[in-house]
């Protein structure tokens, strides 16, 4: 019998990509959006991937065995609740790694270069800006300390590519075992103040969950060595926009490189946004914000909609659980 696979919210027309990584046994149904989903569909798919079903669609789940998300992040979806009813909740995790390591690095070289500084005096005066001014931002980066929060794979590609500069490079993870530090020769930190009081940069690559919500706020900052840049290309609630603020005003933070937000699109009332966006005097050229982009290339792209797919069929029809988040919950599994 052929596996039935439902995307309630497919990637644009074309599905070849998912088709060819699912199989000739496997059905491919594709839809524009839940209300778009039959009642048929959610009741006949043996798996879902992309976007977990919201509460509302979970009791007509009759036959679904499996929702594998086309993301890292799941901290939207109830992964209790479906694990109650014996679905795995299973994430894709290695589709963007490489590529938010190389954002994150681009934005602190987008600061720590002066590179938005520069073009936008030499766009205002192209003769008279030719010859570099001081930036006061600029750093010789062999000379900086790299500070990597959540020693993951996305840190771990991070805090590689920072050994590339010669930087002194140190973690805060209480999570991974002892002499991770030694297999990457770095440092580590027993606590976030640790870490926050030594480094010149600060990279964010943790899960938002309950424990990691706020994590970067004001306590964190009083803690930050003076002048420390921060960058985000995490989730946007691990860092409190309101203290980021109040670090950035008083100088505790020289400069941020925010790739997400802890809403979007930008809440354009929070403070500090509100500044950015009119290029208020004291942050100009000290927050580069980027739209939730850091993944984001065409072979990402093809990679997470293949992984995805393929682990929806791994489980399906081999009875291989591959990145399963909410095991602790799974209860007696379809």
């Amino acid at each position: 019998m052929a596996i039935r696979l439902l995307w309630p919210r497919g990637f644009g027309g074309d599905h070849s990509i998912e088709i060819e990584a699912a199989g000739d046994d496997v059905i491919c149904e594709f839809a524009g959006g839940f209300d778009k989903v039959t009642d048929e569909q959610w009741r006949q798919a043996d798996g879902i991937v992309g976007v977990a079903p919201p509460p509302e669609y979970m009791d007509k789940l009759d036959s679904c065995r499996i929702v594998v998300k086309t993301a890292v992040g799941f901290d939207e979806v109830d992964i209790q609740a479906f694990g109650k009813i014996g679905i795995p909740i299973c994430n894709t995790p290695d589709y963007g790694t490489r590529e938010v390591a190389d954002h994150a690095i681009a934005l602190m070289m987008t600061l720590v270069k002066s590179i938005a500084f520069h073009d936008e005096n030499l766009r205002a005066d192209p003769l008279g800006n030719w010859r570099p001014a001081l930036n006061p931002y600029g750093r010789r980066l062999a000379a900086c300390t790299f500070g990597v929060v959540g020693l993951g794979r996305i840190g771990t590609a991070a805090i590689r590519r920072a050994q590339a500069f010669d930087m002194d490079c140190v973690f805060f993870d209480p999570y991974k075992p002892n002499g991770s530090e030694l297999a990457l020769g770095v440092r580590r930190v027993d606590t976030l103040e640790e870490l926050m009081a030594q480094c010149d940069i600060v990279s964010i690559h943790t899960p938002l969950n309950d424990e990691t919500r706020g994590l970067i706020g004001q306590d964190a900052f009083a803690a930050a060595k003076k002048g420390i840049i921060v960058v985000n290309t995490a989730r946007g609630p691990i860092i409190d926009l309101g203290a980021l603020n109040d670090a950035m005003r008083d100088d505790t933070v020289l400069a941020a490189g925010l790739d997400v937000l802890p809403d979007e699109p930008a809440n354009l009332n929070e403070p500090l946004l509100a500044a950015w966006h009119q290029n208020e005097d004291w942050i100009k050229h000290r927050l580069v914000v980027t739209p939730h982009s850091a993944f984001f290339t065409p072979e990402s792209v093809h990679d997470i909609r293949a992984f995805s797919t393929r682990t929806a069929v791994k489980y399906l029809r081999d009875g291989i659980l591959q990145n399963c988040v909410n095991g602790e919950f799974l209860k007696d599994p379809r």
